[in-house]
């Protein structure tokens, strides 16, 4: 019997594969290692090799990062739908970008968002005392559609015209969906990369009217040190997600780096670090 994630698991892996983002270069450095450091080629080595990478050119960085983003949004398609019985709803899952016509501001928790934007265009002294970091682009989003009153009444009579005329969830209130889930999309972890992750997060949590979505990274680091940069302490990320756990714990073992293993077992152990195939579900609670 296929079991759906698990399937789901294996096709995210052979489209990384398929489509350039996991490669081995001529000199037999994979597309996700620190070409500087010996234990990073090792342990990214590893993983590439139970995956069965492919020896070809790596590709550009914003390439890589963009197809990245793609595949964790494909995976979360073939997966997060199915999961109606643990989380009902009509779900959205979308890659956002510069042109894509839906914004942070398109959900009801940051549509002030755009008003501040608005206000900020037109007065400079405003703009520069406020900045810009309360407008954050996740790369992919899962957000919800606000009910109908006849999907909410019907089991029984819940609601009429005399209460809950402001919750989000009633469409017929304010009619702009939810948004569940902001999923950071980082194929590698260098300082940068890590910090512009948690500045989404906290732009996420300090600018938000409502309830907090699911705020949540995935990579395809393989230095746990890395990892452990922005997966360790709590407060703004939910959790790390990596590409290939599994293959990775197998991989900093072989290294035989003492340092490495022990941190990895210290993200595992404490809930910081989570496999891909893990996300769906955590994303129903």
């Amino acid at each position: 019997m296929k079991v759906l994630i698990s399937e789901a698991r294996k096709k995210y892996h052979q489209a990384l594969l398929s489509n350039g983002v996991l490669t081995i270069d001529k000199r037999g450095i994979p597309s996700n290692a620190d070409s500087s450091s010996k234990l990073s080629i090792n342990i990214a080595h590893g993983i590439a090799e139970l995956l069965m990478a492919e020896v070809h050119e790596k590709a550009v960085g914003q390439t890589s990062g963009a197809k990245f983003e793609q595949i964790n949004m494909n995976f979360l398609s073939d997966t997060f739908p199915y999961l109606q019985n643990l989380r009902p709803g009509k779900w959205h899952i979308a890659k956002l970008g510069n042109r894509n016509a839906i914004k942070t501001s398109s959900f009801s928790q940051y549509e002030h968002l755009e008003y501040l934007s608005e206000l900020t265009k037109n007065d400079a002294r405003l703009a520069a005392s406020m900045g810009n970091d309360y407008m954050v682009a996740p790369d992919v989003v899962i957000y919800r559609e606000p009910e109908e009153d006849s999907v909410i009444n019907a089991s029984t009579t819940i609601i009429d015209d005399t209460v809950c005329n402001l919750t989000d969830i009633r469409k017929c209130n304010w009619g702009l969906p939810i948004l569940h889930a902001s999923i950071s999309a980082k194929w590698t972890m260098r300082s940068d990369r890590a910090q512009n992750s948690r500045t989404e997060a906290l732009g996420l949590i300090r600018n938000r009217k409502g309830r907090l979505p699911h705020i949540v990274v995935v990579t395809g680091e393989p230095m746990p040190a890395r990892l452990a940069s922005l997966a360790l302490g709590t407060g703004d990320i939910d959790c790390v997600y990596h590409f290939d756990l599994y293959e990775l714990v197998e991989s900093v073992k072989a290294s035989q780096a003492e340092d490495s293993i022990e941190l990895l077992d210290i993200l595992i152990q404490g809930k910081r670090l989570k496999d891909i195939s893990d996300l769906p579900l955590d994303l129903t609670v």
